[in-house]
């Protein structure tokens, strides 16, 4: 049985303050984390990644990865991996390797859609997004399989 964290509920009215989330979100990364990201198509993950990437210091531009499946960005020996999974069914998502990318040794694995395969995962973090309005969403934290509370969010 996997156990659930606490879950935090924050509100964003704005693609910048998404992306702000996204920076903060950031802390609670190390080497091997894996962050299950779910919700309706424009929804704000991608835009919620930029920041999470923006808060690990990496510098370049952030694209969904919708077509190309994966999306690999490093800061120094730290590998993140972007990963959509909107396209693939659950036997296309093994079929592609998606193991490779699980709780690799130097990186972070960010998985939009990945609510297809969580219950393949032991250990996560998930992110869930509502659309409230045009640009009001409701994101919400949690952390499931770590002994610890895992989340904060500032």
């Amino acid at each position: 049985m996997k156990r659930f964290s606490n879950m935090i509920k924050k509100y964003s009215l704005s693609a910048i303050e998404t992306v702000a989330l996204g920076e903060n979100f950031s802390d609670n990364l190390k080497a091997r984390d894996v962050v299950v990201l779910e919700g309706a198509l424009g929804g704000g993950k991608t835009t919620f990644i930029k920041g999470i990437l923006q808060g690990l210091k990496v510098k370049c531009r952030v694209l969904s990865p919708t077509f190309t499946l994966v999306r690999h960005y490093t800061n120094n020996n730290l590998h993140i991996y972007h990963i959509d999974l909107y396209r693939l069914n659950e036997n296309e998502i093994f079929d592609f390797g998606i193991e490779d990318f699980l709780y690799a040794r130097n990186g972070i694995t960010l998985i939009e859609w990945g609510e297809k395969i969580e219950h393949c995962l032991s250990t996560y973090l998930k992110v869930v997004f509502s659309i409230l309005g045009e640009e009001r969403r409701e994101i919400k934290f949690s952390s499931k399989g770590y002994k610890e509370n895992k989340l904060s969010l500032g």
